[in-house]
């Protein structure tokens, strides 16, 4: 009998607790605290605790992953495996805990994008290829020895949460391969080398503000990276703006950060050249695309972002 634990929280790492636990019936599934969530802050579950419920998995959601009660648990299920995924950190005294290995899935093809955000971080940056990768646990995060890589080819009109669909199901196959390869003793860890490392820190709001003094298509990788959540903003009037979508266009011969509307479409200068809206979303409104937005807007056709 296998013994595999599964540890993860967002929706991403659910298919391929889905996928392992087709396979090889997941003995427990560990994530975070209920969080309080909404206007009305009911107790909201993660979604892999979610799945467990539904599939009859036990699930241990610690407040500290060094509890020796926790540590205690974990131990009671003689774990051969660990698969991690869009979890916490673990300490040491519990990623040493499986007969085999602990492993990582990790949304980028590492050692590209080490950290909290890598498929941003990847858009944002430009990349034209990401993937994801498996690798052994050790102590500094993300820089254990690599067991498996899937790569995919992000395309110019890609958000970010385009990509993060589109990963989620190559996770879970290259989990479903490394708990094979894993079980069978049948792979070769790759030492990672640490000088090709990029980082891939958390975003946060002051991240997203467009600086339209950049060329356009940086403008369009913060925009696409870092959409739809949080997204990218700028000032229109006294409200905050938010682009999720666009493509990039020819110069408009104006100052960067100046729009113009003309021909049912809305066009923002750049240091180089503009870039034309396609989806965005007015404080306090719906996300909606360029076209509704103008069919009602009355406004100045020529204006600037802030």
């Amino acid at each position: 009998m296998t013994n595999i634990i599964f540890m993860g929280s967002p929706d991403f790492a659910v298919p391929t607790l889905d996928a392992i636990n087709k396979q090889y019936s997941v003995k427990a599934v560990v994530t975070v605290p209920d969080k309080p969530k909404g206007r009305g802050l009911q107790m909201q579950a993660s979604a892999v605790k979610e799945y467990a419920i539904a599939h009859n998995i036990p699930v241990l959601q610690p407040e500290k992953l060094k509890d020796e009660d926790f540590i205690k648990e974990l131990k009671s299920f003689n774990p051969d495996i660990f698969c991690v995924i869009a979890f916490r950190i673990l300490p040491r005294e519990v990623f040493t805990l499986p007969k085999i290995a602990s492993f990582n899935i990790h949304g980028s093809l590492l050692p590209k994008f080490r950290g909290a955000a890598p498929i941003n971080r990847a858009v944002m940056a430009g990349e034209k290829i990401t993937g994801v990768t498996s690798f052994i646990l050790q102590d500094k995060v993300d820089t254990g020895n690599i067991l498996f890589k899937k790569e995919f080819a992000i395309t110019d009109s890609m958000t970010a949460g385009e990509l993060y669909e589109s990963l989620k199901p190559m996770a879970a196959e290259l989990a479903l391969e490394t708990c094979e390869a894993l079980l069978s003793n049948d792979f070769t860890p790759l030492k990672q080398v640490d000088s090709e490392a990029t980082p891939a820190p958390k975003i946060f709001r002051e991240d997203c503000k467009i600086d339209f003094s950049k060329s356009a298509n940086e403008v369009k990788n913060l925009i696409h990276g870092v959409s739809p959540h949080p997204g990218a903003w700028c000032i229109f009037g006294d409200l905050t703006f938010k682009i999720l979508k666009c493509e990039l266009a020819d110069k408009i011969n104006l100052e960067y950060g100046t729009y113009k509307v003309e021909s049912k479409e809305m066009k923002v200068q750049c240091a180089d050249n503009s870039i034309k809206l396609l989806e965005i979303q007015v404080q306090g409104k719906r996300v909606m695309n360029i076209l509704d937005f103008l069919s009602g807007f009355r406004g100045e056709k020529i204006g600037i972002f802030g």
